[in-house]
Parts: structure tokens; sequence; C-alpha cells
């Protein structure tokens, strides 16, 4: 039944589709080709409505539709991949995580942004800390590359690339547009919502602890398009 498909891998099926859709309406010349890619990009768009809204709102999916096909961009610039984010894990000399309230969801996160233009990764993870927090942070080294999709925490394409950051100086000072709260906190006293610790804590709390261990990433699935273990896919444990 449709219902027992989760709804994160029934947003990856739709956004995998139109990535494809969207890359080769990028690249082909072809008229027969390009009816075909818009083909998909419906069927896709459906998918994408019909998880958010249920069946009752697919009549909807044109104006997904029309989104899409104004992002097709000729040649190599239209190759459609998912975004890049960062993420910061940041202790400070108690053992201590710095986590933030997002003001938008209301759940608890390490900080977070996009990749910017014009700065390294370990830049971006030191500019957001700032930003968000008020906390001036030292990235020591990479912890996790992880599939947002397959964390569940996020509805388009990106990876986040988690650095552990050390605490450098700065006053708590919450941003006052993207964050509702901010605090340090040990990991016996956790708040809540906490999106994705399940996935990433041992990695991020093994790192405040000291320990250096291999970057944590996501397993290959098998089969790969089926998904997680935990919510009905396959191969869900990560390395």
């Amino acid at each position: 039944m449709a219902d027992d498909v989760p709804h994160k891998v029934l947003l990856r099926w739709s956004e995998a589709l139109s990535a494809i859709a969207r890359t080769g309406l990028g690249f082909t010349e072809s008229l027969y080709e390009k009816e075909r890619f818009e083909e998909i990009l419906r069927v896709a768009a459906d998918i994408r409505v019909a998880a958010d809204q249920g069946f009752e709102g697919v009549e909807d999916a044109e104006g997904l539709v029309e989104e899409w096909l104004g992002e097709v961009v000729p040649g190599i610039p239209g190759y459609v991949t998912p975004k890049v984010a960062i993420g910061a894990a940041v202790g400070n000399d108690a053992g201590e995580l710095l986590l933030i309230q997002r003001a938008d969801s209301g759940v608890w996160l390490y900080p977070t942004g996009w990749c910017d233009v014009g700065y390294s990764a370990a830049e971006v993870a030191a500019k957001e800390v700032h930003e968000e927090t008020g906390i001036e942070a030292e990235p020591v080294r990479l912890i996790a590359v992880l599939d947002g999709l397959r964390l569940g925490f996020t509805k388009i394409p990106l990876y986040s690339l988690i650095f552990y950051c050390r605490a450098t100086g700065g006053e708590l000072n919450p941003h006052p547009l993207e964050c509702s709260d901010v605090g340090w906190f040990t990991p016996d006293n956790l708040p809540s919502p906490l999106v994705g610790v399940e996935r990433w804590g041992e990695a991020v709390f093994g790192a405040l602890r000291g320990e250096v261990r291999e970057v944590l990433y996501d397993r290959i699935r098998r089969p790969t398009w089926r998904g997680d273990l935990e919510h009905g896919e396959p191969g869900a444990a990560d390395r």
C-alpha cells in the first residue's frame, strides 16, 4: 500500500526523477526526447504532491512542473546535482555541544548553512557558527558527509558536510531571525526534538571526547533504490 512507503522515500524518488528529467532537458536537442523528459517531470510532480498532500492534491502538480521547467539550463550549468550544506559540531572545554533551536521549525540541531561561493567549506562552518550563535569556532576536521534527504530533515537534495569545531571565544547571542534559542548541552541532557541524532550523534560526541575516527557517511543501500532498513529500506546502517 502507498501508505506503507516512507514519506522521505517518496521525496527521494520524486527528486531523482525530476533531476534526471531536468538534466536531460538541458542536454538534448531532440523534440521527441524533450517531450519524454517533460512527461517524467509530470510523474515526479505527482509523486511529490501525493507524498505531501495525498492523492487529492495531484491536480495541482502542474504548478510544480512549471517551476521545475523554469529551472532548466542548457549544458553543464544545467546538470542537476544536490546542494551542499555545512554543519558545525562545536565543542567546548567542558565537553558540551553547541546546539540551536531553529526559528522556522522549532527543532534543535548544530549550526548549519549553505555553502557560499567564495568561501571554503571550513570557512563557511566558522562563519555560520558565529552568525547564528555568537560563538567563535575553529574547524578541526571533517567528521561526516550525510545525505539530507536520507536523514529526513530536508525536502530538497543536499549533502551535508559536518565539521568538528573547537570553541575559541565569543558569547552566546542567537541570531534574531534564524534561532529561537541556543545553548551548550551534554550528551545526557539534550534538548528535544533533536533532528537526526541517531545518525550523527555517536560521531559528533566521539569527536568531543577527543576520538579520531573515519569520516561517517551513508552506507550504500542494496538495492540502492529501496532505501533504509530502519524505515523499510534495506541497508540503513552507517559506516
